[in-house]
C-alpha cells in the first residue's frame, strides 16, 4: 500500500472481486435483484437517511447534540443489509447505524433521544426489534449471536442480522459471536461495513488477510464481499444471508466495501489522516447517485421527485427533532426508578440521598 505525498495512508482501490450489480454509474452489470418499484422505494429511504445524516451534524454543532457519528456515504450498506429482513427478525448495530437501524423501525426521534445522551432513545417501541445502537466497538455482536440463539431455541424462524466496522473486527467479541455462530450453527447475519478507517487505521492495520470476508472459513460459514456502494449488490448478498439462516443453514459473514465520506465522529479531524484526493475519488461512487442513474435512465427519477422527497423527510426529521427536545428532562428520580419493578434497599436508600442532594 502506497502512501499520498501528504503523508496520510492511502486507502487501495476497490478491486473487481467485490460482488457488483450496479457500477458507479447507475449501469446494471448483474440481474436486478428488486423491482423498480422497491428500488424506488429503497432509493428514497436513503435519501431521507442522507437528511437526517446532515441533520444531525449541524444539530452537533449547535451544540445541541453531544458527538455524532456520521454515516453519509454508507446509506447503501446500511439500507440495502437491513431491506433483506422481515419485522420479526433481529437489528443489533452500532452507533454509526442510524439509517439501517431507522429502515426497520426505531424512530429517528429515538436516535435523536440517544445523541442527546437521554436514554430514552434506547427504548424500542412494543413492536419494533432493534437493539439500543452499541457505543462499545464490537460488543454487540455477541447480543446478535444471543438472540439467534433464543429465537432458533423457540423454533421462531426469525434472524439476528449485526452491522458494524473494519475496526471491531480486530476486537475479542467478534471472534467469540462468530465462534458461537459458527459452532451452533446460528441464524446470523454479520454485515461489516469496511470503510476503510477505524478511527485513522486503516483496514490494513486490522487484518493481514486479503479481505474481511477470508475470515469466515475460520468459522465454517461463507464469507462474502460486495460492492457496499452498490445498494442491490448488497441486497442481492443480504437477501441469500438471510434466506440461508432462515433456512436452518447457519449465519453468513458479509463484508461491504464502502466509505465513510465524513470524519469518525465530530470530534474528528479526519483531514489528518486521509489525503483529500481520496475523498474525492470515493465521491465519484456516490451510493445515491449510483442509484439515481439508474432509476433515470429508466424513466423512474425526475427533479420534481426529488425535491418531493427531500421535502418530505427534512419535515419528517424536523418533526422528529422538536419531539425529542420537547420531553421533558429525566430527574435523579426517574433514573433509580427504571432500575427495578419493585426497588431494593439499597437503591431506595440512594433514591433518597439524590432527593435530598437535589433538594425540592
Amino acid at each position: 500500500m502506497g502512501k499520498p505525498v501528504d503523508g496520510s495512508v492511502s486507502l487501495p482501490a476497490m478491486s473487481s472481486e467485490p460482488l457488483q450489480i450496479l457500477d458507479a454509474g447507475g449501469r446494471p452489470v448483474g440481474d436486478l435483484p428488486l423491482p423498480l418499484g422497491e428500488i424506488r422505494r429503497l432509493y428514497e429511504a436513503m435519501s431521507a437517511a442522507r437528511i437526517f445524516d446532515r441533520k444531525c451534524s449541524a444539530l452537533q454543532r449547535q451544540g445541541r447534540l453531544a458527538t455524532y457519528a456520521q454515516f453519509e456515504g454508507q446509506e447503501a450498506a446500511q439500507i440495502g443489509s437491513v431491506a433483506a429482513l422481515l419485522p420479526e427478525d433481529w437489528l443489533v448495530g452500532s452507533y454509526r447505524d442510524a439509517a439501517a437501524q431507522w429502515l426497520h423501525g426505531l424512530p429517528w426521534t429515538n436516535l435523536i433521544l440517544g445523541r442527546t445522551g437521554d436514554e430514552r432513545g434506547g427504548q424500542s417501541p412494543q413492536d419494533v426489534r432493534v437493539l439500543p445502537p452499541s457505543i462499545t466497538v464490537g460488543g454487540h455482536m455477541i447480543h446478535a449471536a444471543g438472540l439467534a440463539w433464543a429465537e432458533r431455541l423457540k423454533g421462531s424462524g426469525a434472524v439476528a442480522m449485526t452491522l458494524f466496522g473494519d475496526g471491531a473486527t480486530s476486537e475479542g467479541d467478534f471472534h467469540e459471536a462468530m465462534n458461537f455462530a459458527g459452532v451452533f450453527d446460528l441464524p446470523t447475519v454479520f454485515v461489516c461495513q469496511n470503510n476503510g478507517w477505524a478511527i485513522s487505521q486503516p483496514t490494513s492495520m486490522q487484518t493481514a488477510a486479503d479481505s474481511i470476508a477470508d475470515k469466515a472459513s475460520g468459522y465454517g460459514m461463507p464469507g462474502v464481499r460486495v460492492d457496499g456502494n452498490d445498494l442491490l449488490a448488497v441486497y442481492a448478498a443480504s437477501r441469500d444471508a438471510v434466506a440461508r439462516a432462515r433456512a436452518g443453514d447457519g449465519p453468513t459473514l458479509i463484508e461491504a466495501v464502502t466509505y465513510r465520506m465524513g470524519p469518525h465522529t465530530t470530534a474528528d479531524d479526519h483531514l489528518r489522516y486521509r489525503a483529500a484526493a481520496e475523498i474525492e475519488e470515493w465521491r465519484t461512487r456516490d451510493p445515491l447517485e449510483r442509484v439515481q442513474g439508474f432509476l433515470a435512465a429508466n424513466q423512474a427519477w425526475t427533479l420534481e421527485w426529488q425535491k418531493e422527497i427531500d421535502e418530505t423527510a427534512a419535515a419528517d426529521v424536523e418533526e422528529a427533532v422538536a419531539a425529542a427536545e420537547a420531553l421533558e428532562p429525566l430527574d435523579a428520580g426517574d433514573i433509580f426508578d427504571a432500575i427495578y419493578e419493585e426497588p431494593t434497599a439499597p437503591i431506595a436508600e440512594q433514591r433518597g440521598m439524590a432527593d435530598r442532594e437535589m433538594g425540592p
